[in-house]
């Protein structure tokens, strides 16, 4: 695997279109070609301050013996080098003994995360996202070349991930057709594979993303509309 240069937040801040400041998108999420769920996001910029908000629902005959929803948030600053979260929430409907609450301490370098009751800091590398802000931080900071490296963060712990630029694509959703750029997560065994479309003439905005994990459980998510202004 080729050596990673340099970190996802030392790219070039360059992106196709000017990154709006309000945007509204529906997700379709399915599983063997069956609707599943959907998600619903908002994102809004106001002068250096972001905040996103994602609910994941319950759909289709998921929603039958599992009516559920999974709301996870993000919020902090735009920089020179894209979205640096500030805070970051997890909450589960059905569930709340999986809530998560982060906090990105940047002076410090240190993560405060509570789950289940307890609290414990964790290394904060430069440009780590949370899992809502990275797919709005390809808008800020486009990636350049063709492997990149990101600090990624669930709310309890950073992993590093690597994706490798896999080529171009016309990919169709309930959306529209939308010229895409592909990249894939490198991973190593029992690791979560991933993968984002990502539409050039859309300010880079994910219209397509697929989720598999080391089961095999395999998890497609599709762009329904979107409003960007």
């Amino acid at each position: 695997m080729k050596r990673i240069a340099a970190s996802f937040f030392l790219f070039a801040a360059c992106v196709a279109q000017a990154a709006p400041t309000r945007i509204d998108a529906e997700y379709q999420v399915s599983k063997a070609g069956l609707v599943i769920g959907r998600i619903v996001e908002s994102y809004e910029r106001n002068a250096n301050a972001y905040v996103i908000r994602s609910t994941t629902s319950s759909e289709g005959p998921l929603k039958l013996f599992l009516d559920d929803s999974i709301v996870l948030s993000s919020e902090g600053r735009v920089g020179p080098n894209g979205l640096e979260p500030a805070v970051f929430e997890q909450k589960r409907a059905g569930n709340n003994s999986r809530d998560v609450h982060a906090t990105f301490d940047w002076k410090s370098g240190v993560m405060r995360s509570q789950f289940r009751g307890e609290s414990k800091d964790v290394e904060l590398p430069p440009g780590t996202q949370d899992r809502i802000s990275i797919m709005y931080q390809f808008m800020n900071v486009a990636p350049k070349g063709e492997t990149f490296e990101v600090p990624m963060s669930n709310g309890r712990k950073v992993e590093r991930y690597t994706y490798q630029r896999t080529g171009e694509a016309t990919v169709k959703t309930p959306a529209g057709d939308f010229e895409t750029v592909h990249y894939e997560r490198v991973v190593r065994e029992g690791e979560t594979r991933a993968e984002v479309w990502l539409a050039k003439d859309r300010f880079n905005f994910p219209v397509r993303v697929v989720f598999e994990d080391a089961k095999g459980l395999r998890l497609e998510q599709s762009l329904i509309a979107l409003k960007a202004r």
